[in-house]
């Protein structure tokens, strides 16, 4: 059973910065892509940072230039650093993997998502 789980959120003020952090469990043979989405209150889950396993990333404009995503398969986790943080960036953020579980037929992938970690940008 593989496993999402999320941290390093929290209250920040504008302008300031963030990492989240995001450990995959379980018996993992490897992954298609893992990203960042973000959800405010009253809004639809969007996507922030997507990174495929060859390590091509991308982006939606609102955040592109401040927020950074990452991995270290080593540890199997992924990173989020945000920078020049807003208010608007206040929502709970959530981890996804496209993940190949080991023992899976023809590599055959499944989605997981985290619990989610809020992230509230205020002074």
């Amino acid at each position: 059973q593989v496993q999402l789980v999320e941290s390093g959120g929290g209250l920040v003020q504008p302008g300031g910065s963030l990492r989240l952090s995001c450990a995959a469990s379980g018996s993992i043979f490897s992954f298609y892509s893992m990203a960042w989405y973000r959800q405010a209150p009253g809004k639809e889950r969007e996507l922030v940072a997507r990174i495929t396993h060859t390590g091509k990333t991308n982006y939606p404009d609102s955040v592109k230039g401040r927020f950074t995503i990452s991995n270290d398969n080593a540890k199997n986790t992924v990173y989020l650093q945000m920078n020049s943080l807003k208010p608007e960036d206040t929502a709970v953020y959530y981890c996804y993997g496209d993940i190949v579980p080991n023992g899976s037929a023809y590599y055959t992938s499944y989605e997981y998502w985290g619990q989610g970690t809020q992230v509230t940008v205020s002074s």
